[in-house]
């Protein structure tokens, strides 16, 4: 890897009129004062990072399940998947990732699978690290269906500070574990529900990377960890 690749990443299309738009007033902040210029151009340089999409390795053992975002284990717990996905409505063990505004935030499948379900719904912005967030906040939901038949539910769950949700697939759609599946701007949350039975293998306040941390093993004979 080259020492340019360490610094500078890949940024994802979404991100080019924001960075335009920061670009263009940090100009117009140069012909105010050069104090000001200086700090737009700092912003402009996180704007680039925000949206940011570097490439990720996701491990290759078959039945492992990864984290879709960037950011902290906030809450491991029981609850039940959000009602428009039509899944059973028992609880089943959620785990949740949170972005801060400093983390990537381009968000990729916890597994392979098949989306047979999504579903948007409009909602509150509390901010996302909070437990309520899962219930009351803007959300867009998809349900994916492994070769085996069990069903996993990835949530995308905006925040304080987001307003927006990118979502790049519909139902039908064939996801590799990794693949990217959406986006949220600026600053939010993952909820990742896992199939009966399953345990996480990970732990509140472990930093996730998306496409590589694995979340569970769908194929450990143990699950009393």
């Amino acid at each position: 890897m080259r020492m340019r690749d360490t610094f500078i990443k890949p940024m994802h299309p979404e991100g080019i009129r924001f960075v335009a738009i920061f670009a263009a007033v940090t100009i117009a902040l140069f012909l105010v004062a050069d104090f000001l210029g200086w700090i737009g151009i700092g912003l402009t340089v996180w704007c680039y990072y925000f949206f940011r999409d570097p490439v990720r390795v996701p491990p290759m053992r078959p039945g492992l399940v990864v984290s879709p975002a960037d950011g902290i284990v906030s809450l491991i717990e029981r609850a039940v998947p959000p009602i428009e996905l039509g899944m059973p409505q028992q609880p089943l063990t959620r785990v949740s990732v949170f972005m801060s505004v400093f983390n990537c935030h381009v968000n990729r499948s916890p597994v392979a699978g098949e989306v047979t379900a999504l579903a948007y719904r409009p909602g509150k912005f509390f901010n996302a690290s909070l437990d309520k967030a899962s219930a009351d906040n803007e959300r867009n939901s998809l349900c994916i269906r492994m070769e085996d038949g069990r069903e996993l539910a990835v949530v995308q769950i905006a925040g304080l500070v987001a307003r927006r949700i990118v979502c790049f697939v519909k139902p039908g759609s064939k996801l590799q574990t990794a693949d990217r599946f959406g986006l949220i701007r600026f600053g939010s949350r993952l909820d990742v529900y896992l199939p009966e039975g399953v345990v996480p293998s990970v732990s509140i306040g472990q930093t996730m990377i998306a496409g590589e941390t694995v979340i569970a093993d769908l194929l450990s004979p143990d699950q009393s960890r």
